[in-house]
């Protein structure tokens, strides 16, 4: 994957335009040297997509929240996700309502999900840790051959993927007013549909 001298912006060194993909994505691999964590916000990226386009609302920015969401949390996981956004404030021109919505996917900061990018991030993040589990435990470790009624199960079962957040995934659906079933499909379709990444040749 491709880096940047986002890896290495610091106090003195804010982004001279506006946050687009492109540099939320390479800000985020900067930040985050696991690989599995950033298949994660990559999945969450797929899938804010998604439903920014199933709400008729801006795919662009829905997709810089879902890169962005835990950008800091390998490197600063005790402070997570308030010294990101404090960075992203302070460094570059992501949108409030951006910051608002990695705030507020965090629970225990106490802030509040008013707008529905705030309301879509919480309820994606989780979920595409269980479409991930439940694709890794596959022989073929296949996203794209994990069907409903698996996923489904999967969630009940508690013991499965235990640190994913059942009521979390449950409280999202409600706050966006989905039904549970439907946003486990879409959020799979999601993840099962995305593209990999270019990498350098």
């Amino acid at each position: 994957m491709r880096l940047s001298h986002l890896e290495t912006l610091g106090p003195s060194d804010p982004l001279d335009c506006g946050m687009n993909r492109d540099q939320a994505y390479e800000l985020m691999v900067g930040h985050t040297p696991s690989v599995s964590l950033q298949r994660h916000m990559l999945n969450v990226e797929a899938a804010m997509r998604a439903y920014a386009r199933h709400w008729g609302e801006d795919e662009e920015l829905y997709a810089v929240a879902g890169l962005l969401h835990d950008f800091d949390y390998e490197l600063h996981p005790e402070e997570h996700p308030t010294w990101g956004v404090a960075f992203l404030r302070e460094q570059t021109d992501t949108p409030e309502t951006v910051l608002d919505a990695i705030m507020g996917h965090a629970a225990y900061t106490g802030t509040p999900r008013e707008s529905q990018l705030s309301k879509t991030l919480f309820a994606v993040d989780e979920l595409t840790g269980l479409v991930q589990a439940a694709a890794l435990v596959r022989p073929d470790r296949d996203v794209r051959q994990v069907e409903l009624s698996s996923l489904k199960k999967r969630f009940k079962n508690r013991a499965f993927a235990a640190g994913v957040n059942r009521e979390e995934v449950e409280q999202g659906a409600r706050e966006l007013g989905v039904d549970l079933d439907e946003h486990m499909t879409r959020v799979l379709r999601a993840m099962q549909d995305m593209q990999p990444e270019p990498q350098p040749g």
